[in-house]
């Protein structure tokens, strides 16, 4: 039987990520962008990080909400892509750990050897309009109607809920992006580098009461892409190994308060398949479409306790002694539609590979995290992923 066949292959030893790459995310597309065109150069990057051809790419897996009406496999052709393994998620901002999840077993059991994972969009105001209006029917049928176009409002009464439980404060949210821009501000590809301070936090125009303009995401386009292949096949490259990805969906049927995610579920099993603890971590993405939300992952990841949030924030994430949202975060570096946990993911593995220029810290141990997919009243999705520098 020829080499590569089913019966050649053997169980790898680890599965690294070896490749990463970002098409430049920017406010203002210029005329004549396209969702497959920020795809395909955030693919074409990250194999050019990684030293690969196109040509040995056997494994693909995409997620795009403007992608349509292709799909994975249009994108796959126009890529010249030949594939043993196809995947396309829906999942949006969990769908990095989502697709990670299925890489890693795909080149485990070899029906992949290499894998690019890529997510991203075209996301212009019309284009962004139309998608929170008809994100799902139930948004477009409850609450639309209800003038709540977007999620501003339902995050809003989310972080008015976390304020109370955790006796946090708007200086507190303040912090968070303050410090998530003073990271962007080495980032060279975040959309808004300059000075941020608590006053202009504090200052700036009220989106939905207690959430602000430095509260919520600025839509971007752009799109994340990484390679994944097996150890083996990356001997003497510097590389992120995979020491597992959890998920969890729909954990509490959309009736809890929506401050715990499902992320609680996923640490427990994460730490003790990785044989690591929150205390090991070096470098940290979380998803960030509100700092509401990054600050309930940080705690379901087992970061921070209950009830210790202000002193955590004030102690460890404005003095940035914990690596958290290097690249800035989607706060400060924008949000790339669906890629928004790739680019958490990406920043990960640049930290870990030595990668990541002025931001770049001592880093062995990285955590990433994904969440989204709004079906009600809050995010459904989440996906954690633990990864260490290897090489």
């Amino acid at each position: 039987m020829a080499a590569g066949s089913l019966r050649a292959l053997r169980r790898p030893d680890g599965v690294s990520v070896i490749g990463a790459g970002e098409s430049p995310y920017t406010r203002h597309p210029a005329s004549g962008t396209t969702t497959d065109g920020v795809l395909a150069d955030a693919v074409r990057r990250a194999l050019a990080d990684a030293n690969i051809q196109a040509s040995e790419v056997d494994g693909f897996g995409a997620c795009s909400f403007t992608l349509g009406p292709d799909h994975a496999v249009d994108l796959a052709w126009r890529l010249g892509l030949r594939l043993r393994w196809l995947m396309q998620d829906t999942n949006g901002g969990a769908s990095a750990g989502t697709m990670l999840q299925h890489a890693v077993r795909a080149v485990e059991s070899g029906d992949a050897s290499v894998v690019v994972l890529v997510a991203g969009d075209l996301m212009d105001q019309q284009v962004h309009l139309k998608m929170v209006a008809e994100y799902n029917r139930a948004t477009a049928e409850q609450l639309v109607p209800l003038d709540m176009l977007g999620p501003n409002a339902l995050f809003a009464l989310l972080t008015q809920r976390q304020m109370a439980a955790e006796g946090l404060t708007r200086t507190d949210y303040g912090r968070l992006a303050v410090a998530q821009r003073e990271w962007a501000s080495l980032n060279p590809g975040a959309v808004y580098r300059q000075p941020l301070t608590l006053d202009d936090y504090l200052n700036a125009p009220m989106v939905a009461e207690p959430l602000g303009r430095y509260d919520c995401v600025p839509p971007v386009t752009g799109a994340d892409a990484v390679v994944v292949a097996a150890d083996e096949r990356a001997a003497g490259m510097r590389r992120a190994r995979v020491l597992g990805v959890s998920a969890r969906y729909n954990t509490d049927d959309q009736t809890g308060d929506g401050l715990v995610t499902g992320l609680a579920d996923c640490a427990p099993e994460l730490w003790a398949a990785a044989g690591r603890g929150p205390a090991d971590v070096d470098v940290v993405s979380v998803y960030d479409d509100y700092p509401a939300m990054a600050l309930a992952q940080l705690k379901d990841l087992g970061l921070v306790a209950g009830g210790e949030l202000p002193a955590f924030v004030a102690e460890r994430l404005a003095t940035r002694e914990l690596a958290v949202n290097t690249s800035g975060g989607q706060l400060s570096a924008g949000q790339p539609g669906s890629a928004g946990g790739m680019h958490g993911l990406v920043e990960v593995v640049r930290q870990l590979r030595g990668q990541a220029g002025e931001r770049q810290v001592a880093a062995r141990l990285g955590l990433f995290s994904g969440y989204g997919m709004v079906l009600y009243r809050y995010g459904a999705c989440a996906t954690a992923g633990l990864l260490e520098a290897a090489g």
